[in-house]
């Protein structure tokens, strides 16, 4: 297994990681918090790393290609399963995480993987468009505003929440414009995939 590969299964071994930490709160709340937000920083930073490796060095394989995306979709989406469940009982005023807005991003992904697949079983390889990658990157930074706004609310910085929410919003929004651009530039090979 190369370098590559070895990160995006480190990325993958730690989202269970997170899952526990940021779910349990142990050893309390504030700690289980900032330990939630190193390991998801490191696993979103591991995704650039691994990437950067594997086409600089030419080290693509079909593992990669398969657990990479896979790998991401995944710390993303069960995130935001956890924000839905955690934000909801936080005290954090009108600043939790609404379901919709999961469930609208999570959607995104199922059905761009669905396409991608669809797509792949034709020989057809459909690369990630300007706007999917905005849309991650925004993602990931209001993932990282969710996991620690309770501290920063309870601080007396609640600019640091208004700002998770218009990052919510944004990344909501970019989901959308993403999924309708991905749909739109790839048409005639959504076509093809479905003949």
């Amino acid at each position: 297994m190369n370098t590559p590969n070895k990160i995006t299964l480190f990325r993958v071994i730690l989202i269970p990681v997170f899952i526990v930490v940021f779910l349990c709160g142990i050893p309390d709340r504030k700690t289980a918090d900032i330990i939630a937000l190193v390991v998801f920083s490191v696993a979103s930073a591991s995704d650039f790393l691994d990437g950067y490796l594997a086409r600089k060095n030419n080290m693509v394989t079909d593992f990669g290609k398969l657990m990479d995306p896979l790998a991401d979709k995944l710390l993303v989406c069960i995130a935001l399963i956890c924000f839905v469940k955690m934000r909801g009982e936080v005290e954090v005023g009108s600043y939790s995480f609404p379901a919709w807005c999961a469930i609208i991003i999570v959607s995104r992904e199922f059905i761009i993987s669905g396409i991608r697949q669809l797509a792949a079983d034709k020989g057809i390889i459909i690369a990630a468009g300007i706007w999917g990658k905005i849309k991650t990157v925004v993602q990931l930074f209001m993932c990282i505003d969710y996991i620690i706004m309770p501290e920063f609310i309870s601080g007396g910085m609640e600019w640091f929440a208004v700002a998770g929410v218009v990052l919510m919003y944004l990344a909501t929004a970019l989901t959308v414009i993403s999924l309708a651009d991905y749909l739109l530039r790839n048409w005639k090979v959504l076509e093809i995939s479905f003949k």
